[in-house]
């Protein structure tokens, strides 16, 4: 049996073309609440798991050779959830930023937090400057941790710039095309997503990087977001490499 399950990690390894890679993945965490609840734990425990797995997705895809991960995190809209549900992931993922120093490790990973800060704790916001500033020369892949995050509310965020732009006379309505839009949001180091993952049998983008995924690929199952392994990144990836890409052409 085992001999078998070490023949399936070979052939997935085989079937991915390695000069084809993603560059850019996204992914929708989605799934922590439902693992729970099939265990019959508390939904925190589901989040606690989901962040375990970041951590070794995060690894895996950066020794896989991907350069931008962005994970979502915590939506505008959790806001709305049962007050001790966003209690205990505001701790969690202080507890996270707090221990940073192991997540990264030996591993040549930046951290990056996109989103808006309204409505974050003075606590957290410290401590995201912190790993920010302590990783910023790492360069083998960049984690990028959407909180308080928001696609249409980065449209509206990138709008107000270019509006107070105008105004102070930097730039003329007739510059705006694209280009100044993108790089007034969030994500403006980085490339558009290649590729976005959602687990948990859910379809649908939830508000998650809308501009930039105009031209994504996706990639929906049913696992888990706390189930959810380096194989399956790979069997991801490799469905990933099996379309074509037009960007609207032919």
């Amino acid at each position: 049996m085992l001999g078998l399950f070490k023949k399936k990690k070979k052939e997935l390894l085989v079937k991915l073309d390695m000069s084809r890679l993603p560059v850019h993945i996204g992914i929708i965490m989605d799934g922590n609440g439902r693992w729970a609840k099939k265990r019959g734990l508390p939904r925190s425990a589901g989040h606690r798991m989901g962040a375990r797995v970041l951590e070794q997705i995060t690894r895996d895809a950066g020794n896989l050779g991907i350069r931008y991960l962005t994970v979502y995190a915590f939506s505008t809209e959790n806001w709305s959830r049962p007050a001790n549900e966003v209690e205990e992931l505001m701790k969690l993922l202080g507890e996270y930023l707090d221990d940073y120093k192991r997540l990264v490790g030996d591993e040549d990973i930046r951290i990056k937090i996109i989103g808006s800060p309204d409505g974050l704790s003075d606590d957290i916001l410290r401590k995201i400057k912190v790993v920010e500033d302590a990783t910023k020369n790492n360069s083998a892949i960049t984690l990028n941790i959407a909180l308080n995050y928001g696609g249409r509310d980065e449209i509206v965020h990138s709008v107000k710039k270019i509006a107070k732009d105008v105004k102070q006379g930097r730039i003329s309505p007739e510059d705006i095309d694209e280009a100044i839009l993108s790089s007034n949001m969030y994500t403006n180091y980085m490339p558009d997503p290649d590729f976005i993952i959602r687990p948990s049998g859910e379809k649908r983008l939830s508000n998650f990087l809308l501009w930039q995924s105009a031209y994504s690929e996706f990639w929906f199952s049913d696992i888990n977001w706390p189930d959810f392994t380096r194989d399956d990144l790979i069997r991801a990836i490799v469905d990933y490499q099996n379309r074509s890409r037009r960007f609207g052409g032919v």
